[in-house]
């Protein structure tokens, strides 16, 4: 069992940026791929970012791509996203999630969450 952590909500202005963290205390995830999701307001949980157990393969939706950044501490047991201009349309709540069942992109195959973040965007 790998309990994730995600503290905060956020609120930023457009433009502006944040990193989210994601840890697993006392538990080691340096095993398992990291997921980020993210759910506005009436719709599905949509694919974010993910990276490789290693940290050596990262992969982006393409609405965030160029600026978005995932990444990983396995010695810290912690996991990032990056966030650079962030749009209004950026606001949902983001979950991360580990051991992506062999896919990076969908949601129902990860076995672990964290309880979400609440990210607000403002004009």
């Amino acid at each position: 069992q790998v309990q994730l952590v995600e503290p905060g909500g956020w609120s930023v202005q457009a433009g502006g940026s944040l990193r989210l963290p994601c840890a697993a205390p006392g538990r080691t995830f340096s095993s398992y791929a990291l997921g980020w999701f993210r759910q506005a307001p009436g719709k599905a949980r949509e694919f974010v970012a993910a990276i490789s157990w290693s940290g050596g393969r990262t992969y982006y939706a393409d609405s965030v791509k160029g600026r978005f950044t995932v990444s990983r501490d396995n010695a810290n047991n912690t996991g990032y996203l990056q966030m650079f201009s962030l749009k209004p349309e950026d606001t949902a709540v983001y979950y991360c999630a580990a051991d992506h069942g062999g896919n990076y992109y969908r949601p129902d195959l990860y076995k672990y969450w964290g309880q979400g973040t609440q990210v607000t965007v403002s004009l």
